[in-house]
This record gives C-alpha cells, structure tokens and sequence, in this order.
C-alpha cells in the first residue's frame, strides 16, 4: 500500500498524519508523447507555509496541457497539520495557499487534501479531512472555478452520519466543471465505520448518503471508500473494501452511479472465490466512459499471501474479476497489490503496483487492450534496485499503450530511496528513469512519485516527494516539488 493510502488510513483511524508523515509532492509537467521531463523545483510558497517541516503533496490532476491543481498538508510553526492547495496556469505554478476557509473549520489542528480532481482549466475540486476543536474529524470539499479557489465546507449531511465523529474524503472525480462526486468514511453512533458518497451538480453539493446496500454488505462494521471515477456528470463508479463479520469473507465492493443515481454496492464477483484468506480490496477505480469501468486490488488466497486482482465493468455490469497475468507465479506466497489503474477508453487500460520474488519487492505494469489484460512485466529498469523495494503507485494514461507509471525504488539504504517514472509509448514500456532534480533535492535519500496525472494531448503531471537532510522524522519527511516536461 503507498505511503499515502497508509496515511489517510492513519487518519481515519487516530486522526494524526503527523505520526507518520506521507511525502509532499512536486508536480511534474509533461509535454507531447515522448518529451523529456524537467528538473523538479520545489512547490511555489511552500516554504513559507511549512514552518513546521513536514509538508506533503498527495495528489495532482491536469485538466489540459500547464493546466494543474495539486493538494495535501504542511505543518504550521505550531504543529498544527494544514491543507493547501497550488495552481499551475498555462505552465507556470502559483502560489501555494492554505485551503480558503478552512481555518474556523480546523480549529483541531489536523487538516490534509486526499484528493485533487480538475474537470477543465481553473475547474477543479479537492475534499480531505479537518478537525474541529473537539477533535471530531470532518470531511471537505473545496472547489476552484475559474482559477479561483472558494470556501471549504463540510460535505453536506455527513455532520448527521458522522456520530461517531471521524470522517473523511478519500476521494474526489469531476466528469465537468461542478459536476463531481465524492467518496470517504464516516463512523456511525457505535463507532462503526461506514463509506459515503456525495455528488455535486451543477456547482452545489447535495446530501451525502450511506452508500446503497451496505447495511447488507458490511454488518462487520468496517467499510472504506478508496477511489472514484466518473465518466460523465451523474455516472460514476466507486470501490473499497467492507468487513462482513462472522464467517462472511471481508471483501472487495464496486457500487455505480447511473444518471445521478447511486445503485446498491456489491461484492467484486468472483473475488468471493478467489478471496479464502479472508480479506480482499479495491484500491482504484477508472472510467472513460458511463457503464465502462476497471478496477485493481488485491485478495488473500489460501495460503495467506496477498495476490492481485483486475476486474472490468462492461455496459454497467461487472464481470468476474481474475488474476493480474503473470503475477501469482512470481508472487506464490507473499504480498502483492495493484495500487493503480488508468483507463483511457473502454476496454484500454494499464495498472501498477507490486509483487514479491525472492524476498525483494518489486515494481510491476500491466495493460489491457481490447479487453484482454496481458501479462505483467516488472517496470523495466527498477530491478538494478540496490535496495531491493520497489513499486508502482500511480499510473495515468492519455490514450491506449501510452501512459505514465511513477513510484518509487531502494537505492543502497533504506527506506526506499528514490523516485521514478516510465512511460508506455505504443504499447511498449521505456526504461524507468530517476525524476530529473530529485537526487540533487533528495539529500535525506527518501523519495517517491505518489500522484501521476496525464489529459487527452498527453501532457502529464507527476507529484512525489524528497527528504532534505534537516528534515528526517520517520517514515518520510518531505517538501513540496514541481518538475516539468515539455
């Protein structure tokens, strides 16, 4: 699991990302097919923000060719953890700024953006988490409109869900400017965890609910919304994992909206059968288009290692989920996850993650095409790892066969030390390289790419993370950057 999915879980279950602090990312601007990335530059502003040292950027989306937003946390002079978000206008990235209002919403002083999605040019939204002065965890949503960033508020009507008094997005999608959808958790008055969703049209959020069929689903009382995706304004897709208690398999759920209409979630099919080992995940969710969607995670078989799991939506209705190819044979009895999945058509996807072999980890792509997954290849190039850990945690496609992976590799020392990305150019994936500027920045020698986000013309965005040499907590202690690919 990335360093950011460990952390947004570490706040929903203590409501402090400061014990374990998730990299801040820079975002990297790419250009045409096959274009060579910049140098990475810190964050705009976020210096002056990040008094306190600990400053991460979780999430990056790109409406159109220089046109970006990124989100995620920096610590105060204080020690308070605040959210901010960055705009990048026609190349060039502003100012970081904290997310406007959310000071009175804060009063806590733990605030993060988990998600960043932008629909067009200066259109985007972000959602996270806050804490007010009672140390009850709410969960937000902030949207830009035409280069402007309005006021935060708490998702509608998960103030009346949230009885338990922890809750938060995980994750946001926006098909058009102010149609968006957004997805996270809330604990109930028995301080069960339960997942909603909430959908805004035409610029105004409504009520968040339950998501339908739940109460069935998750009697274990512990339920996650990871990822969402939508497709058009009203047909969105959204998946994570429920606990069902007894003898019932903890498993993987998929739940679509059609028409403005959230149906009732459902188990992955077939991951029932797969899942023997009791605990089963999606951990992304892609849709190009309404009723077409994929999904990735991971299931534990019989013997008790993690093994992946790809599974496809075809005209609203989901097939069985199966195997990553080439995966289970390399990875028999350890742990392996898809962490992401990109689908620039129906049918043409890619996925990312990890799997184990002989007691190193290692960083693995997989593509889809004309609904026909192919068999996983480890990222070409992160084998050298001295370190032996390496992984995918964000994949972004703009067209079929050519997309953009980024995670993370071990140099000589651990943790993992340095941050990649490789690209599929036709098909074929190229030689991972070393995010241009980080081994300069990188002078604590722990860095990743957490975020990778490619629009129609194939310009892409990649945000990760550096540790300076004043600034090594555990884990990994990070500053905002931003790399360029023209």
């Amino acid at each position: 699991m990335s360093w950011k999915r460990i952390m947004m879980a570490v706040a929903g279950a203590a409501a402090v990302w400061c014990a374990a602090p998730v990299a801040v990312t820079r975002a990297a601007q790419a250009g045409p097919a096959g274009a060579g990335w910049g140098q990475a530059i810190e964050v705009p502003g976020a210096g002056t923000l990040n008094t306190g040292g600990l400053a991460e950027v979780v999430s990056v989306s790109c409406a159109s060719a220089g046109n970006c937003a990124a989100g995620g946390g920096y610590s105060d002079g204080f020690g308070n953890s605040q959210a901010f978000v960055a705009s990048q206008r026609n190349g060039r990235w502003g100012t970081a700024i904290e997310v406007p209002g959310l000071g009175p919403l804060n009063l806590g002083g733990l605030a993060r953006v988990n998600s960043v999605s932008c629909a067009s040019a200066g259109n985007c939204t972000a959602g996270g988490y806050t804490t007010g002065g009672s140390g009850r965890g709410q969960a937000f949503v902030v949207s830009e409109r035409n280069g402007r960033w309005g006021t935060a508020i708490v998702v509608p009507g998960t103030q009346a869900l949230n009885a338990g008094g922890l809750a938060q997005v995980s994750s946001v999608s926006c098909a058009s400017a102010g149609n968006c959808a957004a997805g996270g958790i809330y604990n109930d008055g028995f301080r069960d965890t339960q997942a909603f969703v909430a959908s805004q049209r035409n610029g105004r959020w409504g009520k968040a609910i339950e998501v339908p069929g739940m109460a069935a689903l998750n009697p274990g009382g512990a339920a996650w919304i990871w990822s969402v995706s939508c497709a058009s304004a009203g047909n969105c897709a959204a998946g994570g994992y429920i606990s069902a208690g007894g003898f019932a398999h903890p498993g993987a759920f998929v739940v679509g909206q059609r028409n403005g209409r959230w149906g009732k979630a459902i188990r992955v099919p077939g991951t029932g059968k797969l899942n023997v080992g009791h605990n089963a995940q999606v951990l992304s969710v892609s849709c190009p288009s309404a009723g077409n969607c994929a999904a990735g995670g991971y299931y534990t078989a019989r013997s008790g290692g993690q093994q992946t799991f790809v599974a496809s939506e075809r005209n609203g209705r989901w097939g069985t989920a199966i195997n990553v190819p080439g995966t289970v044979t390399v990875n028999p009895n350890a742990k392996a996850e898809v962490e992401s999945v990109s689908c620039p058509s129906a049918g043409n996807c890619a996925a990312g993650g990890f799997y184990y072999r002989s007691g190193q980890r290692h960083a693995f792509v997989v593509s889809q095409r004309n609904r026909r997954w192919r068999t996983a290849i480890t990222v070409p190039g992160t084998d050298t790892s001295a370190g032996g850990l390496a992984a995918v945690i964000s994949v972004s496609c703009y067209s079929g066969g050519n997309c953009v992976a980024g995670g993370y590799y071990a140099g000589s020392i651990l943790p993992p030390g340095q941050a990649f990305l490789a690209s599929e150019r036709n098909g074929r994936w190229g030689k991972a390289i070393e995010v241009p500027g980080t081994a300069t920045l990188n002078t604590g020698k722990s860095a990743e790419v957490s975020s990778v986000s490619c629009n129609r013309t194939g310009a892409c965005t990649a945000g990760g993370s550096y540790e300076t040499a004043s600034n090594t907590p555990p884990y990994i202690a990070t500053q905002g950057f931003v790399v360029s690919r023209s």
